[in-house]
């Protein structure tokens, strides 16, 4: 890791540490996020970390978002930290749109979802109905992909003139519907998609956030599941000396490892954007360590584990939330056997012997 990404680690570390506790995700999960926990991180330039300077970000690159997203993981960071920089602020700089003063996030297209952008420059309108938008109530602005004549265009439709539902998912974060009906839009919210920003291209940054988040998050539920075990005693010794509690220990461990590796290497490779092979491979391998590791956690902590106050339930509540957002494992398998096949048997091992890490 550079010396940047370690301090950029450190201080983020810190900041979470301190406005993010059990008591601050617990009492976010009943308002739907953070406001101070938001202000500080606004005010440290974190939510727009990979968003080039001269689009108004901190200019850091993808690795420099998923270590930051790791750190959040690790203390269920009740804001929309994933969708304000990774994929809205990118989405929004590439396009050459302003960032918005308040926090973004962004629909990807999920079945269901009507978008259509009509009309033309000074003359755009805006009917939508997306379903599922983390923080979509929450956010100043909405990020959205719209077809026009044929042509994708990027939008920055204002949350204010939308009909919110709110929604939640399992961790309680918000995943909200929002409707536009035939909503006027300025010249300045729509701007023509560049090459590279699409669909697909939103749903790997997508794919890649969970994962760090999942990632941070499992690295603390191993650190808690050791500490429980060897504090918890029963017959006069710490359970963890028991050997099915050591082989719960091992198996978290195993997982946690797994998905942080997954996750940085994909981060790392993304010059400057993420590839399918590696998003792929490490969406898939952290989805499935959630559900693992979030298994073996609950079994070696007992009833304990389940209630809403400690941190465990937090943190395994949003590994069971996210291991399915922007793709589960069974879906990042399926679409990664696909390409492989499609790609002929030559390409088989190639892929496997360099680990997936060309796009």
């Amino acid at each position: 890791m550079s010396d940047d990404r370690t301090m950029l680690t450190e201080v983020a570390t810190g900041l979470f540490r301190n406005l993010s506790t059990p008591e601050d995700v617990v009492a976010a999960e009943g308002t739907g996020w953070s406001e101070r926990l938001w202000s500080a991180l606004v005010e440290s330039g974190f939510p727009s970390v990979s968003v080039p300077e001269e689009a108004g970000g901190s200019g850091g690159d993808v690795a420099d978002a998923c270590a930051l997203l790791a750190a959040a993981g690790r203390f269920a960071a009740p804001v929309p930290l994933a969708e304000a920089g990774l994929l809205g602020g990118w989405a929004l700089a590439a396009a050459g749109l302003e960032l918005p003063e308040g926090p973004v996030s962004v629909a990807v297209g999920r079945p269901g979802d009507v978008v259509e952008l009509s009309g033309g420059p000074g003359a755009w309108r805006l009917t939508a109905r997306l379903q599922r938008v983390p923080w979509g109530g929450r956010s100043t602005r909405v990020v959205l992909l719209a077809s026009v004549d044929g042509e994708c265009s990027v939008v920055s439709a204002p949350t204010a003139a939308a009909e919110v539902t709110p929604g939640r998912n399992l961790a309680l974060e918000p995943r909200d519907t929002l409707t536009w009906d035939d909503v006027p839009l300025s010249d300045e919210v729509v701007a023509p998609a560049p090459e590279g920003v699409d669909g697909e291209a939103l749903r790997l940054r997508g794919a890649l956030g969970r994962a760090a988040l999942i990632a941070g998050a499992l690295a603390r539920v191993s650190e808690l599941t050791v500490r429980y075990t060897g504090e918890r005693e029963q017959f006069g010794r710490p359970i963890a000396r028991f050997q099915a509690v050591q082989a719960h220990l091992v198996t978290i461990a195993e997982e946690a490892q797994l998905a942080g590796l997954a996750t940085e290497v994909a981060a790392l490779n993304a010059r400057p954007d993420p590839s399918f092979f590696d998003v792929a491979a490490a969406k898939a391998a952290a989805s499935e360590a959630a559900t693992v590791a979030a298994r073996a956690a609950h079994q070696a902590h007992g009833a304990i584990g389940m209630t809403k106050e400690y941190e465990l339930g937090q943190l395994t509540r949003r590994l069971w939330s996210w291991r399915d957002e922007f793709g589960s494992e069974r879906y990042w398998n399926r679409e990664l056997g696909r390409r492989l096949a499609g790609a002929g048997a030559d390409e088989l091992w190639p892929r496997i012997s360099t680990g997936l890490v060309s796009g």
